[in-house]
This record gives structure tokens, C-alpha cells and sequence, in this order.
């Protein structure tokens, strides 16, 4: 998550003015108020906002028409990473996004959980494992862990409450007895997609790595890609409070839909 301090004027402003256009103030193809106008209701001086409209223009929020002024993008680009969204949102931006369950079992920790959940040696964590295709093409393999039931049920209750409710597609359950039998895919929401949902008034805060890697054998069978392709890994860990709930890893190979994120200082 972006840390708030020591942000740049320019970059409080840029926000402030992204904030209105994905809220509506300014609807998608309208046109902004002269630059006199809009540094007198935001308050800020005429060179500040320049910069700050350059910025956004730069990120395709906002577009110039001669002799008309700059207009808000009739498709303004989604918000990144610095709010927690499921990827399938994010990657959404040119179209649908499907989720189809490949896999949902439960599973002892790995390196990987034990590093980013802290689970204990015989901890069983709800594993799912995910393709998003757009158009029909594989846009990403997602791979998410929830903690221990122990700790949801004290961190996040709503969230463990909304795992424990969904059977796994194809009816097979993945519960303390073992994985699900049988993956089954189907249409499915990804378990961030659930999180979510299932935090309203509840705060979240989430840290992503972002590395570069080969999509390997067994991943590239699933994404329908040579071993070697080329691929973006995205590691993610949301918390409530100090308490990691979800870890997971998400796998983008060459072609995939863009990904949004926000950095600022």
C-alpha cells in the first residue's frame, strides 16, 4: 500500500482531482473548468495544476482537443494497486475478465505461506488456484492462500464466514477433511474478490512484490504458453490490522492485459 507521507504537493493534487473523476464530479467526455476556474475551487495555484493536469494527462484520465480544452477520457484508466482489488478488476479495463476455478483444496503451509501468513507447521490454509482469461486468451494464473481459520476467526470472522459458505465448484468442499475432489472448472471469484466483499467497514491494507520470471512447465500447460515465456510475477499480502489474511501469487505471461499500478513518493 502507498504510504500517504511525504507525498509531493503535485501528487496530493493529481489525486485529489482523480478522486473527483472516478467519483463523477467530472463525468467521463466532459470538459474541465478553465484553469483559472479549477485552481480557484481546488484552491491551488495555476502552476501546480498544470503540472498536476499534465500528470493526468500523461496517465490518460484527462485528454487535449483543440479549441475545446481538456476533457476527461471517456474511458478513464482503473485505479491500480494502491486501493486492494481483486486482479480481475484490474485487468478488466478492456473488457470482462472470467475467473475459472482450477483448483480449491486445503493444504499445508509452504515456505511461501509460512514466510507471508505466519502459519504454524500444521496449520491447513484454504489454497485456490485460478485462470483469468479475457477474450478467450489466458490473461493470468492466480494462486491465493487464506490463513488459518484459527486466526480469520479473531482477525477477519465476515471473511472466514464467507470462505466456510462457499462450496468449492462442482461440489466437491474444500474443508479441514482434505482438497476438494475433482477442480471442476467453472466461473468462480477469486478469493480477494470474496475478501472484499466480505470487508465493508473493515479495513484493509495489502504489500505486492513485482518480479520477472519464466512461466516454467506446469504453469505454462495451464496458461497455454511455452515454459520460456516470459512473465510477470505479482506477489500480494493483505492484512487487517498487523494480521496477514491472504497471500498470493499472481502469474502474468507476455500479452497479458495491462496492469494498473499508482507510485508516488
Amino acid at each position: 500500500m502507498v504510504s500517504v507521507e511525504q507525498r509531493r504537493p503535485v501528487v496530493v493534487l493529481y489525486e485529489r482531482i482523480a478522486d473527483a473523476i472516478h467519483a463523477g464530479t467530472y463525468p467521463p467526455g466532459s470538459t474541465l473548468p478553465s484553469e483559472p476556474r479549477l485552481a480557484a475551487e481546488l484552491g491551488v495555484s495555476r502552476p501546480a495544476l498544470r503540472e498536476a493536469l499534465l500528470l493526468l494527462q500523461e496517465d490518460g484520465l484527462v485528454t487535449v482537443r483543440r479549441g475545446v480544452g481538456r476533457t476527461v477520457s471517456d474511458r478513464p484508466p482503473r485505479r491500480g494497486f494502491e486501493h486492494v482489488r481483486p486482479l480481475e478488476e484490474l485487468l478488466g479495463t478492456a473488457g470482462p475478465v472470467r475467473v475459472r476455478a482450477l483448483l480449491r483444496a486445503v493444504e499445508e503451509p509452504t515456505d511461501f505461506t509460512t514466510q507471508h501468513l505466519l502459519a504454524p507447521a500444521r496449520a491447513r490454509l484454504r489454497f485456490w488456484e485460478s485462470l483469468l482469461t479475457a477474450d478467450g486468451h489466458a490473461a493470468a494464473l492466480s494462486q491465493e492462500w487464506a490463513a488459518d481459520e484459527e486466526v480469520l476467526a479473531t482477525a477477519h470472522p465476515a471473511f472466514a464466514e464467507a470462505l466456510a459458505a462457499g462450496p468449492a465448484p462442482g461440489g466437491g468442499v474444500a474443508d479441514g477433511g482434505g482438497p476438494a475432489t475433482g477442480p471442476a472448472p467453472g466461473p468462480a471469484p477469486s478469493m480477494l474478490a470474496v475478501l472484499a466483499t466480505a470487508s465493508r467497514g473493515v479495513q484493509l491494507t495489502a504489500h505486492s512484490g513485482i518480479t520477472a520470471t519464466l512461466v516454467g512447465q506446469r504453469r505454462g500447460e495451464q496458461l497455454g504458453r511455452p515454459a520460456d515465456t516470459p512473465a510477470v510475477l505479482v506477489t500480494q499480502v493483505v492484512r487487517v490490522g498487523g494480521t496477514p489474511v491472504l497471500a498470493a501469487k499472481h502469474m502474468l505471461p507476455t500479452g497479458a492485459a495491462p496492469l494498473p499500478v499508482l507510485q508516488s513518493n
